[in-house]
């Protein structure tokens, strides 16, 4: 039986639509989930959303809305984002299904049998729009003195009876687990972040609300509903099974990887595995902190600035492949990266519709033209097998890349040798040898289909749609059938105006 390889994306809070941070997570959890399905492994890809929550309560009772009616509405549009994006995830949750309130009161028993829960008052911060409970000594001053949380959001005197989660004590075992699985957290500068801050000390966690009941219910306490973190986290166990530890539980759990953003990473990676020592439960494997995706200029997207973009508007006006393309390249992964319509038409333009399109272009449309569409034979000269071994090595490369999440740094070799394809096939100038030697037009011809497979197969998690349709088409050739008159995979772009401005 295949290897099981678990990856999620963080379980999407729905207080609004989806922008362009939600589509780049989403395409990257997908791309490693296709790596590693093309790998042999047996992929479990969960995503969904994270509704419950004061704000969610907010955010509802501000339109005029039902809250659960507002939150089935806004999880719809996460869904309809992973439908046009290609994402290939196996279920999508929602924290509001009974199945999953299930799975919470279960964490919640486990962790009360182990004497981590207790009922005092809370007194402090809390920012509603970070579902976050901050410390004194961790908040910044907003303009006029205003008191604002390490994220930048306004924060709120908060008093009010509720359940505890006896943090402090997994202080010493979070660090003995930073210490001994360096790579549990991802990149080293997030790991740091988060060594430093529980070298700082823990303190023990409120981990209930009374003052609205959106929420998961609090086995045997009336009035009581979780904190919306423990519930949100607890969804990765729920989408196998959990409290059933059998199944797809036994098989899938722990997660391979929890792919977040960089600024929920101490929820993931101090919450998290606290709350599962604490439940006797195995720890998941990594957590991975990626950067944000900024405006032109480097600015951060925000409502208030009204910079936010619309992934489904990106993927209407350039295309779900270029797009996903254009991220995964563009943006070294870990780090926070700019988006700009500039840099998505000259970067698919010049890399997909110039090099990699025009290439499978002009081999298949040769092929086609001269050959009758029959494959031919990949050649033998020396010049041949020096450009297959060099694209096997770029898609070597691609892959150990891919391996470790440096998705750009995998495309730039898989770039290099498209070029290096489109340099044979300019010296070798196919079109030229029909008259003089046809023996030999036909051989660069299958040594550039060849290539041209090879490419094709190895950057599909990035861009599936286009390479599927390219490989479709090669295959279609087999036993000697003629192919199909290719068309090309990646139009070129347009600037359009009002982008540009």
């Amino acid at each position: 039986m295949a290897e099981p390889f678990y990856i999620t994306t963080a379980i999407s809070y729905p207080n609004g639509r989806p922008h362009i941070g939600h589509a780049y997570e989403a395409i990257a959890a997908d791309a490693m989930a296709r790596f590693r399905r093309a790998q042999g492994r047996d992929v479990m890809f969960i995503t969904g959303t994270d509704e419950h929550g004061l704000k969610m309560v907010q955010t509802a009772r501000a339109a005029g809305r039902d809250t659960h009616e507002f939150a089935t509405e806004m999880s719809a549009y996460f869904k309809e984002m992973g439908q046009k994006l290609n994402i290939s995830y196996d279920r999508f949750l929602r924290t509001s299904d009974d199945v999953h309130h299930e799975a919470s009161k279960a964490i919640w028993r486990a962790m009360e049998a182990s004497g981590d829960l207790y009922l005092d008052r809370y007194e402090g911060w809390y920012s509603v729009r970070d579902e976050a409970f901050y410390d004194e000594s961790e908040l910044i001053a907003g303009e006029g003195g205003e008191k604002l949380s390490p994220q930048g959001t306004p924060v709120e005197w908060t008093t009010e009876e509720t359940w505890f989660f006896r943090l402090s004590k997994y202080q010493d075992k979070l660090l003995a687990l930073y210490r001994d699985h360096p790579d549990f957290i991802l990149p080293e500068s997030r790991r740091n972040e988060v060594v430093r801050f529980v070298e700082g000390g823990l303190k023990d966690l409120s981990v209930s609300r009374t003052s609205f009941d959106w929420g998961v219910p609090v086995p045997g306490s009336p009035g009581h509903v979780m904190y919306v973190w423990v519930d949100a986290l607890t969804t990765y166990m729920t989408a196998v099974g959990y409290p059933d530890l059998k199944g797809d539980f036994e098989r899938y759990w722990p997660a391979d990887v929890h792919l977040i953003g960089k600024d929920i990473v101490r929820f993931h990676a101090v919450y998290w595995p606290a709350f599962l020592m604490s439940a006797g439960l195995p720890l998941p494997k990594q957590v991975f902190g990626h950067g944000f995706i900024l405006a032109k200029g480097g600015e951060k997207m925000s409502k208030s600035l009204g910079n936010v973009v619309d992934p489904m508007d990106m993927a209407q006006r350039y295309g779900v492949d270029a797009l996903r393309y254009f991220l995964l390249r563009e943006v070294s992964f870990g780090q926070d990266g700019s988006y700009s319509h500039e840099a998505i038409v000259n970067r698919v333009n010049s890399e997909l519709a110039n090099s990699f399109g025009n290439l499978a272009q002009r081999s298949l449309s040769m092929v086609f033209k001269n050959l009758d569409g029959v494959l031919p034979a990949v050649g033998e000269a020396e010049e041949d097998r020096a450009l297959l071994d060099q694209v096997a090595r770029a898609c070597q490369e691609l892959a150990r890349e891919f391996d470790r999440f440096a998705f750009s740094v995998g495309l730039e070799a898989w770039m290099g040798a498209v070029f290096a394809c489109n340099a044979y096939i300019d010296a070798a100038a196919p079109w030229a040898l029909k008259k003089s030697d046809p023996e030999r037009m036909a051989a660069v011809l299958g040594t550039l289909v060849e290539a041209v497979r090879l490419l094709a197969e190895a950057v599909a998690p990035a861009i599936p749609a286009s390479a599927e349709k390219l490989l479709a088409l090669i295959d279609s050739g087999k036993d000697g059938a003629p192919i199909a008159q290719p068309t090309p995979i990646f139009p070129r772009l347009e600037l359009e105006e009002e982008a540009a401005a």
